[in-house]
């Protein structure tokens, strides 16, 4: 699946908006980098921005970014608000899908480095990217701000991470950094009583509240040794909260921002306010997400609240989301629209048109067309993740029939591995088709020169490859779907035994189509040897699942026949 990453980058420009086009021009001028948000400030004279894409896109969009605010942006005559030393004065990039921190880390790595080498621009490198621990903390980065980095650069303590140890008068200092995706989530109570609001704040939020002597809204503030005061944790890491009303809604909030969604998620946010609002004789009636989501965090919210009813968690990406959406109240003061609020369905509303979001008539008739693609590597992949579809309704009818109801949890696993084999099966259908592409765009390069000739004669070696890739991976994860319709014809609820053969009938045909396809695009291919191992890899999953689909059909014809 695509590895995506957001970066919001904080450039020292907030009220000459031809600067600030010109600058966000610039992420809109790479392919795979879509830019979602725009937000300057007059009086801090900053503008936030948020792009987010594939990793080596983004590094590439954030670095022309940096480039253009090092030309427009004289840091000798900035004046603002927010703190602040240099044009692009921060530029985290985050994880949003499929990727990990210590990936995210490098990349932040190979942009900083860009920026000092080739920008002549110092680069400090802060929180999961620090390289020195003191440099975890933006704070200490940037403490003096551009005024004083002149002297603080030329400090041993201080060296950059990366470029020159003198600075760049004109564009100062850079921050780089690798943080988590940081959610601001609202969440709204039966009261218009700020007080109330902010007592459930500071029960739940990190910090909590100040310690006192006695009574604890009026006692004397404890303090610490170093005349702080104490304070008495709340009940969620990685969360700040405070309590507020909102006059356009008539009603109090939690404001909150989550820090880390991978420690307190937002689901768990929203039931540990529901707790702590009831104690204090409150209801919570709802919240709001303020900006985007990854998708990762709605479809975990969603198995979360389908287990707490003890219920197949084996649904569809779609079914999750709406479970989510109603169970936190994420459309009681408008309405919630995923296409709008969820990152990757932002990015993907500009990919065009897919196979997979057609309907069955109208795949039928793209297929049926003149067109080569998509053919027989689409198909077998499509026909793969219908079948297993079937298995995985098993799974979930069997987890809801009557009188098994101790057994939801373990046919909920199978629907689950049943989905996530289905959703990679439904991004092979178009992925094998774009891999017919690249075969295309492959022959279609110019062939004018010797040096020509090899790049192009390379580039269709690479993409032949792939277009073997992809119909193996299809045989694959074909194969491994049986595993769902073999153990539902053993075990899943007996009215829908049939399906489960059906689901292995289908899987069967996909593995023999799709190796098929992996044989005929082997036409051209140089390097014998890969083929050689995908061949003799292929011959054993074909043998396999034939042997399979055979067990499982006698499985079935056996019931059925028992049942006449």
């Amino acid at each position: 699946m695509k590895k995506l990453i957001e970066c919001v980058p904080n450039f020292s420009e907030g009220t000459d908006m031809a600067v600030i086009e010109k600058i966000t021009g610039e992420i809109e001028s790479v392919d795979g980098v879509k830019l979602l948000d725009v937000d300057p400030g007059q009086a801090t004279n900053r503008t936030v921005v948020t792009m987010v894409g594939t990793p080596d896109e983004v590094v590439e969009a954030a670095f022309r970014a940096v480039r253009k605010a090092a030309e427009l942006i004289d840091m000798r005559k900035h004046k603002g608000a927010h703190p602040r030393m240099g044009a692009t004065d921060v530029c985290p990039l985050v994880p949003v899908a499929n990727i990990s921190m210590e990936e995210v880390v490098g990349y932040a790595h190979k942009l900083a480095k860009r920026i000092g080498d080739e920008l002549g621009i110092s680069v400090y490198c802060y929180e999961n990217a620090a390289l020195v621990p003191k440099r975890r903390n933006l704070a200490n980065c940037r403490s003096g701000e551009y005024e004083g980095m002149a002297d603080k650069l030329a400090t041993e303590e201080w060296k950059p991470d990366f470029g020159p140890d003198k600075l760049n008068v004109r564009a100062g200092v850079t921050a780089v950094g690798a943080r988590d995706f940081l959610v601001a989530y609202n969440i709204n109570l039966n009261t218009t009583s700020t007080r109330r609001a902010n007592a459930v704040a500071f029960d739940v939020r990190e910090k909590g509240r100040v310690k006192r002597e006695g009574n604890p809204l009026t006692g004397k503030i404890v303090k610490d040794e170093k005349g702080d005061p104490v304070h008495i944790p709340g009940s969620l890491k990685e969360v700040k909260a405070i309590g507020w009303f909102i006059e356009e809604y008539g009603v109090a909030q939690i404001s909150m921002n989550l820090t880390n969604i991978g420690v307190t998620p937002v689901h768990v946010a929203f039931d540990e306010v529901c707790e702590k609002a009831g104690k204090r004789g409150l209801r919570v009636t709802g919240s709001e997400l303020v900006g985007l989501v990854p998708l990762k965090a709605m479809v975990d919210a969603g198995k979360y609240f389908l287990a707490k009813q003890k219920r197949s968690l084996g649904v569809s990406e779609e079914e999750l989301i709406k479970i989510a959406v109603k169970s936190m109240g994420l459309d009681e003061l408008k309405p919630f629209d995923p296409k709008e609020k969820i990152i990757e369905y932002m990015i993907a509303e500009g990919e065009g048109k897919k196979l997979v979001d057609l309907s069955t008539k109208g795949f039928a008739d793209e297929t049926a067309s003149e067109s080569p693609a998509p053919g027989g590597g689409s198909v077998s992949a499509y026909v793969a993740a219908l079948g297993v579809s079937l298995g995985t309704m098993v799974a979930n009818l069997s987890s809801h029939k009557r009188g098994w109801d101790d057994r939801w949890e373990e046919f909920s696993q199978w629907a689950e591995k049943g989905q996530a084999i289905k959703d990679e099966l439904l991004y092979l259908v178009d992925e094998d088709t774009r891999a017919f592409n690249k075969i295309m765009e492959a022959f279609g390069l110019p062939k004018k020169t010797e040096e020509d000739k090899k790049a192009r004669q390379q580039a269709i070696q690479e993409a032949t490859k792939y277009a073997i890739e992809i119909p193996f991976r299809v045989m694959q994860k074909a194969y491994e779907s049986m595993e769902v319709m073999e153990v539902m014809a053993e075990k899943g609820i007996p009215a829908s035994i049939s399906d489960a053969g059906v689901g292995a009938l289908c899987a069967r045909t996909a593995v023999r189509g799709a190796f098929l396809n992996v044989k005929i695009n082997a036409e051209g291919l140089e390097d014998k040897a890969f083929f050689e191992k995908i061949h003799t890899e292929g011959l054993e999953i074909e043998a396999a699942a034939r042997k399979k689909e055979e067990e499982i059909i006698r499985r079935v014809e056996k019931i059925i026949s028992a049942n006449q």
